[in-house]
Parts: structure tokens; sequence; C-alpha cells
């Protein structure tokens, strides 16, 4: 037997618990699905599929996901015995030796790690998945086209049925990008919910926060239920769920006064079809009982991205420079891509007095936009600005057109980054071009369980995909 593409990960451990499948057929069949389909994919960059089938030999632990395959993201996350270049020359020779605190969690959660999926370069691009260390990866629901960043390899993995759920993290809307991209779940917990260690911040611990993609809500509750218990000396920590997560959203949300915004203050004009995705949401949330009401969101995007940029290129800076410590060398023109050269420059004389300046912004603009949850329990936006883009636009080699498209592309996210609100991205429907729209939910810190609940509710009333309309794998290596 062998696993259907767009069976969530509850389903299979459910699957595997009453004996439908054992452990390794569903780790064999997800395996031998990466090897038909990925060459057209490039999703997945690093694998360890002996070393699975090894694993699920000697016995895994006894979990709610027992058997599940999964792959991580090598950003922040290690697998051990895998490469951890983050999508970098710099980094393409480190090999983890440990896995990372969120892969223990995973692994003592029953899951079976796979291997590694492919990242923009240290992340630094939201719009598109292209470093030029490992090459573009593909929309699987449309080959031409991104799939988001920086999490476009696992969002790639997941949409294509290779694994039911895979490793993210989000820094400016990297996990609700490509989820929105690729026709998937995708949920920016709160800042200080999920566990980097042992990776040090290097500031963009305010910023960045791991969690999953997924085809499912029951999927992203469940696993931040398994990864989010706070280690101690943990430097940020998100308010507490005493009920758990997935017991939150099986409560329902209640009858909640949702503000919708369609439009960015100082922002890119947003496109008709993701405008009008919003709309048709609102529309049946009216219909579901809420109160939804026209809101204004509460912060100037050149301030959230000047500030957010000097914090991140703070930390950007600080890797390279200890990196090159380490190798005891100075930076070379082929260590890191032009765009990523042109952020370490401009942020290298970033003065101390500037970098604080922009943490002072964080609090201003966290107040501001917490005054929004005073008269609304959440707001609905687009997840992005424009629908997805071809593969190319976003170009590391030409930095113009990274600023360009990024300001486009994080127009909506990169506020929760800033204020470290939980947010939450669900596919509703798809363009004239047939690739998936993806509106975003914002809740006030620590506010995932009401985000979950709603969003369980827009699945059931409003079910997608759960995974691209592809057919036949050789359309996909064009």
């Amino acid at each position: 037997m062998t696993t259907v593409p767009g069976q969530d990960a509850t389903a299979l451990a459910a699957a595997i618990r009453d004996g439908e499948l054992s452990a390794r057929e569903a780790v064999e069949a997800s395996i031998a699905r990466i090897e038909r389909l990925d060459p057209g994919l490039n999703a997945v960059i690093g694998t360890r599929f002996e070393a699975a089938l090894e694993d699920v030999e000697r016995g895994l632990p006894p979990g709610p996901l027992t058997g599940v395959p999964t792959l991580v993201k090598p950003l922040a996350a290690d697998v051990a015995g895998l490469p951890s270049a983050g999508g970098s020359r710099l980094f393409a020779d480190v090999v983890a030796q440990q896995d990372s605190e969120l892969v223990r969690r995973y692994r003592a959660a029953g899951m079976v790690v796979l291997g590694t999926t492919n990242t923009p370069e240290l992340g630094k691009n939201g719009t598109s998945t292209e470093p030029l260390l490992h090459g573009p990866t593909r929309n699987p629901w449309d080959t031409s086209r991104s799939t988001g960043g920086s999490s476009g390899g696992s969002a790639a993995a997941v949409s294509a049925g290779l694994v039911p759920v895979a490793h993210g993290n989000d820094g400016g809307g990297s996990i609700r990008i490509p989820a929105a991209m690729c026709g998937l779940l995708g949920l920016k917990p709160s800042r200080g919910r999920v566990p980097g260690a042992p990776y040090d911040s290097s500031l963009a611990g305010p910023v960045s926060v791991h969690h999953v993609l997924s085809t499912s809500v029951r999927d992203s509750a469940l696993l931040l239920d398994l990864t989010s218990t706070t280690p101690p000396g943990a430097l940020f920590a998100a308010p507490s769920e005493p009920a758990g997560f997935l017991a939150r959203m099986q409560a329902g949300p209640g009858r909640l006064r949702i503000g919708v915004a369609t439009t960015v203050p100082d922002g890119p004009d947003t496109d008709p079809e993701c405008a009008a995705a919003v709309r048709r949401a609102a529309d049946l949330l009216d219909d579901l009982g809420h109160e939804v009401v026209e809101t204004e969101l509460r912060y100037r995007l050149g301030e959230v991205l000047t500030c957010s940029g000097r914090v991140m290129g703070a930390g950007l800076v600080a890797l390279v420079d200890d990196r090159l410590q380490e190798l005891g060398r100075e930076l070379r023109e082929d260590d890191i891509e032009p765009f990523t050269r042109a952020m370490y420059e401009r942020y290298s004389t970033l003065s101390a007095a500037d970098l604080v300046r922009a943490l002072q912004g964080f609090e201003r603009i966290a107040r501001e936009m917490g005054t929004t949850y005073a008269d609304l329990d959440v707001v609905l936006t687009p997840t992005l600005a424009r629908p997805t883009p071809e593969l190319g636009v976003a170009d590391p080699r030409r930095p113009d057109t990274m600023y360009e498209h990024g300001r486009l592309i994080s127009a909506y996210t990169s506020i929760c980054n800033v204020t470290g609100a939980p947010a939450v991205s669900v596919p509703f429907g798809t363009d004239e071009r047939g690739m998936p729209i993806g509106v975003q939910v914002i809740a006030d810190l620590g506010g995932e369980g009401l985000l979950l609940a709603l969003a369980a509710q827009l699945e059931q009333a409003a079910p997608w995909p759960t995974h691209a309309p592809f057919a036949d794998p050789a359309q996909m290596s064009r």
C-alpha cells in the first residue's frame, strides 16, 4: 500500500496506527515519490533515505505522528549528518553534527526525517527560491512560476505530495508567502513560540520564527502542540495556550469581530484578484455569523521595512563575519550572491545607534498595531499584494529586482515579524491563470489558537485542494 498525495499527516499517522500500512511502507512511498517527481521541482537538496529506513527498522518512538515522513529547511535548523548551508556557497561545506532542538522534537513525536529542502541564500528572498548554490525550485502548480521564499522548497514538497508536512521558518513572510503561492496552510506563530536552539539568533530572533507548511489546519495545530514548549533560558516566550492548540482549534472561534483591509498605508497597490479573494472570504465569514467591518492597517510599510531591514541586516553581517573568521580569510567574489553582498555592504556600516533605533521602532510599530485589537479580534488581509510571479523575476544577481519585488511581496506579511504577532495564510481560490491565492488573518500576540480555529472554520466551509493538480511528472521538467 502506498500513501495518497494530499493525505495529511494526521490521517497518515492514524492509518499507520490502525495497521492499514506500516511506517516503512509510508516512508518508502514518500521516498519513491521524491525520486520520481523532485527532478522536475528541485525542492529536496539533501537526503538521508537509507538512514531514514534504518530509523524505522530500529523502532520509532511512539507518538502522535509515528511513521510520518517529513523534510526540514536547512536554515537555522539542522539535521545531523546533512549539509547546513542555508542556500549559500559560503556555508556549502558545513555539515550538521547534531539535530537542532526542533528536529529532535519532530523525531520524539515519531516523525521520520527524509532530508532537507531548498532555500534562497540565507533566507533573504521572499519572492522566490532560486539560490545560485542549488538552482531554482519550481512551483508544482506551474513549473514556470515561483514557489515564494524563503521556505519555497518545503512548500513545493508538500504541495506536490512528496511529504504531508514540512518545516519552514518565517522572518518576513517566509512561511506564509510560499503557502499562498503553493496552495497550503501556513501559520507564523507568535514570537518565542517555537524554539530555535542551538542557534543564537544574531538579532533575527525578534523577527523570525519556526513552524510548518501543511495541507490541513489540524496538522498545523497538532505540530504546534508538539513543538512549542519554551526551553529554559529562552530569550522570548509567547503567551501560553492552556487548552492546547488542537483543542482550541476544535472548540471553534466563536463569533468574532473581524476587520478587513485590502490596502497598505504607503504600500503598493493590491492586485484586484488578490483583493477580490479577501472580499470573498469576508463575505463567507459574514455568512458564518461573524461581524465583518472595514478597517485600516495601522502601520507605515516604509518604517516596517526600514526597521526590519536593519535588524536582519545586522544579523547577516554578524553571520558572514563569523564564518569568515572561522575560515581565516576575507570575503571572496563568489562566496555570496550579489544581492546578499549588497545587503552585507549596506549594513556593515550600520551604527549601534541605528540598530537601537530600529529596535525601538519595533516597539513603536507594535504598540500602534496593538491598538487594533481594542475593538477587533482579528484582521483579514491579502497574503500577497501580487499574484505568483514567474521564476527569474526576483534575480539574486540583480539587487534592484530583489528590492523592488521584496517590497511588493511582503507588504502584508512583514508587519507580523516586527510586532511578533501570529498570522496565518489560508488558501482561498485561484487567480485567472489557475495559481493559488491566499488570504491572511492576523491576531494579537498569543492568538494562534484563535487563528487556527477560524482557519479550520474556513477549511470546512471552503475546502481547498490538498495538492497541486499535476498528473504527468514528465511535464514538470520543462
